[in-house]
């Protein structure tokens, strides 16, 4: 008898462990991540390298953007129906193409184009590979732990795309920026095949390709609208007609949704109120949060004249405080609440951000840089977990790839429109400053970030008002089958992680 059990033991193959299935998705979000602000530093030489312009330097950054959150939501409604792990495989192999094609540029098109197949790429892993993330771990303290590893790697990833950049800028040339991500894309491709399991079978539904194609155009010319401005000016009119056919796209996508079986976002995915409260305060989150990691190596290098290796080290600090504060976010959610944590990591935040509006065009990067940077870290972490906890509570199991691609989107459109906002300030600042350059450009950036820090001061008002009248959803009636947290609806008032 012991024989056979022995036997039949060999012959099941132990399913992989949520920690190291986790650690693999984890890894694919990291990567997505670090490709948004890995060429921040490079720049100038990738700039010489291919023979760009000034608007096609702009968009060796924009094309990841633009296409990463024009279709975020639809990567995460193909990963409900076509399957989240199919759809992460697939997207990690793009990626890798996309990243190689990058890598071997040797004119400006082929490099914009590969970046934007970059983005295109990251749309599919981010939502597959969070919702991925979420069905490893059906209890709430177990998701909480998941989410602090999740804002861990988020935001390590930002600050470790400047680190790479610079490194590998001052090691080897820029081409070696995207050959690694390359190669990083590949481990990760192979560790998500070995460690991730395939046990959630595609969801039943219909794609809404109307609603689909609707909301990408629209998010695509906001995004382009946003982005163009920061170069030409809010009055130009490309500009101004693109953020039109934004706002009339985006109608019409409301009216076609109303009237749609299987609309791209269904009406009862906002409805417990905490979902939309997470994606409306992740996207004012993420107005600062990507014009930080823009403007603090531009000030490092045009103003302290730090070098691409000196620039991406500094960024290590802040990338330690983030690993630290999300690791700490579920603990201080338990023994706070919500509302008081989610509130005071974005005064945390805001704090850092106004203490960098002090810079100097004379200072250093011990006495200017380095103490904002901890505060900064800190905050952006516990605020990021607690906010994408809210933005998935309550959701339905057959809605939660496209849960994960809504809080991505409000993400990096909240970032595209800031960084536009916050950019177009600090030139106007700079150009009016009447002072030598060093000075001018501090004068822009601390513009940047005294207004960064007053918007993150009015979202933690916001968040201390939406986080204490939101209620999680009761629980559906539901056909019995194994549990996934997405369904798991009964959230304790003061903790949802």
């Amino acid at each position: 008898m012991k024989e056979a059990r022995t036997q039949t033991e060999r012959r099941v193959p132990r399913a992989p462990r949520p920690g190291a299935a986790l650690a693999a998705l984890a890894a694919a979000q990291f990567t997505v991540m670090l490709a948004t602000s890995v060429v921040n530093v490079a720049l100038p030489e990738i700039r010489a390298g291919v023979g760009l312009s000034d608007t096609g330097t702009t968009w060796v950054v924009n094309a990841y953007g633009l296409a990463f959150g024009a279709l975020l939501l639809a990567g995460g409604r193909a990963a409900d129906l076509l399957g989240r792990r199919p759809v992460l495989v697939a997207g990690l192999g793009l990626f890798v193409a996309g990243s190689v094609a990058a890598g071997l540029a040797t004119g400006p098109g082929l490099l914009i184009a590969a970046r934007a197949t970059q983005g295109l790429a990251a749309a599919a892993v981010a939502p597959a590979a969070l919702a991925l993330a979420m069905s490893q771990y059906p209890s709430h303290a177990g998701r909480g732990k998941a989410l602090g590893v999740w804002g861990a790697v988020s935001g390590a990833g930002g600050a470790g795309g400047v680190l790479l950049g610079g490194l590998l800028t001052q090691a080897g040339g820029w081409p070696w920026i995207f050959h690694s991500v390359a190669l990083g894309a590949i481990l990760v491709l192979v560790a998500v095949l070995i460690l991730v399991p395939d046990a959630a079978r595609p969801e039943p539904g219909r794609f809404d390709l109307l609603g689909t194609v609707t909301v990408t155009l629209a998010l695509t010319c906001l995004v382009w609208g946003l982005t163009s401005a920061r170069g030409t000016g809010w009055a130009d009119a490309r500009v101004l007609g693109a953020l039109g056919a934004a706002a009339l796209l985006l109608v019409a996508f409301a009216v076609i949704e109303r009237r749609r079986p299987y609309a791209l976002i269904p009406p009862g995915l906002l409805a417990t109120g905490r979902v939309a409260a997470g994606n409306l305060l992740m996207a004012l989150l993420g107005s600062v949060w990507i014009a930080l990691f823009f403007f603090l190596p531009l000030y490092q290098q045009q103003v302290l004249g730090s070098g691409p290796l000196a620039t991406g080290l500094g960024q290590l600090p802040l990338a330690c405080a983030n690993m630290l504060g999300a690791a700490l976010a579920p603990r201080i959610s338990r023994r706070l609440g919500v509302p008081a944590t989610v509130t005071g990591a974005l005064l945390t935040e805001a704090a850092g951000l106004l203490w960098l509006g002090r810079i100097s065009a004379h200072g250093s990067y011990a006495a200017d840089l380095l103490g904002p940077s901890l505060l900064v870290g800190l905050g952006l972490s516990v605020a990021f977990v607690q906010l994408t906890a809210l933005a998935v509570d309550g959701v339905p199991r057959q809605d939660a790839g496209l849960a994960g691609g809504l809080v991505n989107t409000t993400r990096q459109v909240g970032g595209a429109i800031g960084l536009a906002a916050l950019a177009t300030l600090a030139g106007s600042v700079t150009a009016h400053a009447h002072q030598p350059a060093p000075e001018a450009l501090t004068s822009g950036y601390r513009t940047a970030f005294l207004v960064s820090a007053a918007v993150l001061a009015a979202t933690a008002l916001l968040a201390l008002l939406l986080t204490r009248r939101t209620r999680p959803a009761p629980r559906p009636v539901e056909a019995p089958g194994p549990a996934e947290p997405w369904q798991d609806r009964a959230t304790d008032r003061s903790s949802v992680v």
